[in-house]
């Protein structure tokens, strides 16, 4: 944590502080960007204040004063909700405006973590509560150059792995078949063999169940995959080794000749990625601060010229991180209207798809890193449907 680097932000937004609190690990943004650690015993409320200016304050109970000790500043300590309430309303006095992991109307709810209840008492306080989501995603969110690095290491597996599984289908289906669980197996077998590691098992999705976004093939119910079959490869993972950061993309895939339908909503959504892909370039080019919602209106706005809108049924893309959803802007105004800005060292996916249902889903999914002024794609971006 560089508590000078978050006080020169909170300057340059105009806010007083930023006021972390917890109970229960309820705020896991908070112990990432403090630095904490996450495997400590938390059954009381703390809080830790950095001040614009000035040294941070802690409040802690008594029987785990210790907690935040780590951190740098003052410490107070509470064992009653009445001495924890006066010490809290003396650490806010001199302070206004007050960021918290908070957005309004729950906008967005990756931010929003701070419970009803602790809003209401800082407000009767006098205080002015804004949301921390942008400052998040610049302490969270933002690479490093060894995140970076390992990003793109990832990438260069990843799309070995990913161009072979297509062989590896195409090699099984003329020698006996093969179906959606053992291939997903192979995929994680490769990544063991590279030394990648996952949250998640990828999605290997065939015909109709390409149209599921978040399929998920098991043993016992796995489709078979057959001559003719159209795939889809949703696979995402990061290098075994600290700290790093996911590569995550979506590419399909027919056995055979595509239908002139397939060809044609393939087409749509790949246009409509590289429209989410043009803005973000345009804007860092120009110099031009953009938020989330605005990729998302770019490639949505595609997808409904040409009469498929109500098949796009999920954001453009997420922000991605340690984790592969990250904390940083999402490309969405659909589910969320995401106004967090997109800042440098920050990467996310543009990942549209149409969904049919009872017949198939195209997705297409790049990843974009914004650095040295610029947005660029990280890895190799799919043109037309895999001939498997």
């Amino acid at each position: 944590m560089d508590i000078a680097a978050i006080q020169s932000a909170l300057r340059e937004r105009s806010f007083d502080c930023w006021l972390f609190y917890d109970h229960h690990h309820r705020d896991p943004i908070g112990y990432k960007v403090l630095g904490l650690s996450e495997h400590q015993m938390v059954t009381r409320r703390w809080f830790y204040l950095i001040p614009q200016n000035g040294e941070p304050t802690k409040l802690v109970h008594r029987i785990e004063a210790g907690h935040l000790d780590s951190l740098p500043g003052s410490k107070r300590e509470y064992s009653s909700w009445r001495e924890l309430w006066d010490h809290l309303k003396a650490m806010l006095g001199p302070h206004k405006t007050v960021a918290m992991q908070y957005s309004p109307n729950n906008l967005i709810p990756y931010i929003g973590l701070v419970d009803a209840g602790t809003v209401e008492l800082v407000r009767s306080f006098g205080k002015e509560i804004v949301s921390s989501g942008d400052l998040v995603a610049r302490f969270e969110a933002a690479w490093n150059d060894e995140q970076i690095k390992s990003h793109f290491e990832a990438r260069d597996a990843i799309d070995r792995i990913t161009e072979e599984a297509f062989k590896e289908i195409g090699r099984r289906t003329g020698n006996g078949g093969t179906h959606e669980y053992e291939i997903q197996q192979w995929i994680a077998e490769a990544f063991r063999r590279e030394n990648l590691v996952t949250e998640d098992l990828p999605i290997v999705g065939a015909n109709v169940n390409s149209g599921n976004p978040h399929y998920e093939p098991k043993a016992e119910t796995s489709a078979p995959i057959r001559k003719g079959d159209l795939i889809l490869l949703d696979i995402w993972a990061k290098k075994n080794t600290p700290n790093a950061v996911y590569y995550d993309i979506t590419w399909m895939g027919v056995i055979g000749t595509p239908s002139e339908k397939q060809v044609k909503i393939f087409n749509i959504v790949r246009d409509a990625r590289d429209a989410g892909v043009k803005k973000v370039q345009e804007a860092f080019s120009a110099k031009r601060k953009i938020a989330g919602w605005e990729v998302d209106e770019a490639t949505r706005g595609h997808i409904a010229s040409a009469g498929l809108a109500q098949y796009f049924t999920h954001r453009t893309g997420h922000s991605i991180g340690v984790n592969v959803h990250g904390n940083g802007a999402n490309m969405d105004n659909l589910e969320t209207k995401d106004d967090r800005e997109i800042i440098p060292n920050t990467c996310f996916s543009i990942e549209p798809g149409i969904y049919l249902p009872g017949e198939f889903g195209v997705r297409s999914e790049v990843n974009v890193l914004t650095r040295n002024g610029s947005a660029e794609v990280t890895g190799k971006i799919q043109q037309e449907l895999v001939r498997i």
